[in-house]
């Protein structure tokens, strides 16, 4: 199963399924920095991904002290309602 480091698994994302996206990977893997870099080259850069690599961590929601950030809160790729509760819960 591929997972994004945004935290969705790639075979249920309709940009993978719709052919847009090849599918992410963790944003700790020695890959993820060539994927960045592939996607910014297609003017598709993915800034969940980007932010991942640049912090060497695998998964925001896991990983990251700081989820959900201004990153997230633009509606990507989680709604405003979603990111509300998992505020919420985290209290």
């Amino acid at each position: 199963m591929q997972v994004g480091a945004c935290g969705i698994c790639c075979d249920v994302c309709g940009l993978k399924v719709k052919g847009i996206c090849q599918g992410c990977i963790a944003g700790d893997k020695p890959e993820a920095a060539k994927k960045v870099e592939f996607l910014r080259s297609i003017n598709a850069l993915c800034p969940v991904l980007n932010c991942a690599v640049n912090k060497k961590i695998a998964f925001c929601s896991r990983d990251c002290n700081e989820f959900p950030c201004e990153v997230f809160e633009q509606g990507y790729p989680y709604s405003e309602a979603y990111l509300e509760m998992y505020k919420n819960r985290m209290q």
